[in-house]
């Protein structure tokens, strides 16, 4: 387990190395960052004044050296906007955003893995059919769209709960909702199909045989290796919500980097908006990892292949 965990991590390192290039890149070809720092309307002298003051007259490789090193040592820049470093805004408000996704993981996850096991149990009833009408309900309906109807519904007409800010946990709830709303129905279609497919394995049908409850066979035989899939899907489903945050937190008002990253992109604040790229690129390695780790520690096949 240690060798895999191992080569796992060298894996990720290369692989949040590279990602960091390729958004680092992307961020410098996509325009002139000088002329979109300074203005349509700025002279050339000032465009080049912005262009050696900020490094950006000097070769692109030497640029993103330079950037890296940096960025290993904690320090992101400053922003142009606001009065600090990078580093410290985007860490007042990761908080909002980590709760945001962990509470709408939650959430899709108490939504996914019952409705998913409850549709395989009941395969090819009407159970099942509603719980897959459910799924492809939640995978069509865009979470902006939801997330109003939220707001109307819950907020505005019924007064049950805020419908901006981040102030206490309550903002919080409809948010969460939107999100695991969102996330639910691939889970639960991926759990489905992990039920229907272990619930016919052999060893099942040796645990029916041997006389076992019901609940023993399904928890704790067939769930474990049914899950396997979800655990990964899992860490890219946590992904995705930090970077789909982007639209819930506008939506909603939260402060979290979501908001930050629309407010950067508006304002022109690229190194704001590169520091974001990098963190939420780590974040999707990071998690790719901890799926790897843990999916070779339920299934030790994996570990040994």
């Amino acid at each position: 387990m240690l060798r895999f965990t191992l080569r796992r991590l060298l894996l990720a390192l290369v692989v949040g190395v590279a990602v960091s290039a390729i958004a680092f890149m992307l961020l410098r070809i996509s325009g002139d960052l000088a002329i979109s720092l300074a203005g349509e309307d700025a002279s050339p002298a000032d465009v080049e004044r912005i262009r050696e003051q900020y490094g950006l007259n000097r070769p692109i490789i030497v640029q993103y050296a330079e950037w890296l090193w940096r960025a290993v040592r904690g320090d992101l820049g400053r922003s142009l906007f606001y009065p600090e470093s990078v580093a410290n805004l985007i860490m007042s408000r990761l908080p909002v955003t980590l709760t945001l996704a962990g509470a709408g993981l939650v959430i899709a996850l108490l939504i996914s893995l019952p409705l998913g096991i409850i549709a395989a149990l009941k395969r090819n009833t009407w159970v099942d059919r509603g719980a897959l009408g459910i799924a492809v309900i939640g995978q069509a309906m865009p979470n902006f769209w939801f997330g109003l109807l939220m707001i109307f519904f819950f907020g505005l007409t019924l007064g049950w709960l805020p419908i901006s800010g981040s102030d206490s946990w309550l903002h919080f709830v409809l948010p969460a909702i939107t999100l695991g709303w969102f996330s639910a129905p691939v889970l639960m279609r991926l759990t489905r199909g992990g039920m229907v497919e272990v619930m016919t394995s052999d060893y099942i049908r040796t645990a029916r045989a041997k006389g076992l409850p019901a609940r023993v066979v399904v928890l704790k035989h067939a769930l474990r290796n049914a899950i396997i899939p979800v655990v990964a899907l899992c860490s890219v489903q946590f992904g995705n919500m930090l970077s789909g945050s982007v639209i819930i937190e506008t939506v909603f008002a939260l402060q979290g980097i979501g908001y930050l990253a629309w407010e950067a992109i508006s304002r022109r604040d690229f190194p704001v908006v590169q520091g974001i790229l990098l963190l939420v690129a780590l974040f999707y390695v990071a998690l790719t990892l901890l799926a790897d780790i843990l999916n070779a520690w339920l299934d030790p096949r994996i570990r040994r292949g």
